[in-house]
């Protein structure tokens, strides 16, 4: 069985990626073909990308950095709960990102988004940015409007459909997760 990290990808006080990470969390975590764990950036903190070399060469310097390495490469999988800030990932994510490379190799993302787009921009940032990384990313994703599915912007409250679109795009995680663990082999 894989292993799904549902990342947080805002570190912003008042944010509203815990709820909606949370919502994630608890419908998964009833699923019998894979393990979840929440992994939320606040409880690794990380400066501005402060390693004298790239991480392509795997060569990491500081307790916070093999830290997060360690966190990461213990997934097969991840699921992105990413906010929209102006028309494009948040940077913590981003620079949660950039610490990091092996680790990512040869897995999958799937995207959970939110913003006044839904976070649509974000997620088509993101998927270049695993491009790079070599993470393989699934079709299907679940968007939720600002407007529409945040009481006063702050409390969430999921749309009819939106279950249903968050199962698609974990058999599709799922799927490849298991497919490519075979490529790590």
């Amino acid at each position: 069985m894989i292993k799904v990290a549902i990342i947080i990808g805002s570190t912003r006080p008042g944010r509203n990626g815990e709820q909606v990470a949370k919502w994630v969390y608890e419908l998964a975590r009833k699923r019998t073909d894979a393990t979840f764990e929440l992994v939320d950036l606040n409880d690794h903190p990380l400066p501005l990308l402060d390693e004298p070399i790239p991480p392509s060469a795997g060569h990491y310097s500081k307790p916070h950095t093999k830290a997060w390495a360690e966190k990461i490469a213990g997934f097969d999988a991840f699921v992105f709960v990413a906010p929209e800030y102006n028309h494009g990932v948040s940077g913590a994510l981003k620079n949660a990102i950039d610490f990091l490379y092996a680790e990512w190799n040869n897995k999958v993302a799937g995207f959970v988004s939110y913003g006044s787009a839904g976070g649509a921009r974000a997620v088509e940032q993101l998927r270049s940015i695993m491009a790079e990384l070599q993470v393989a990313t699934v079709r299907a994703q679940v968007m939720f409007s600002l407007f529409t599915e945040f009481e006063n912007m702050q409390t969430f409250k999921p749309g009819p459909g939106k279950e249903a679109q968050l199962h698609t795009m974990l058999d599709q995680v799922v799927a490849w997760g298991t497919a490519l663990k075979t490529v790590r082999k």
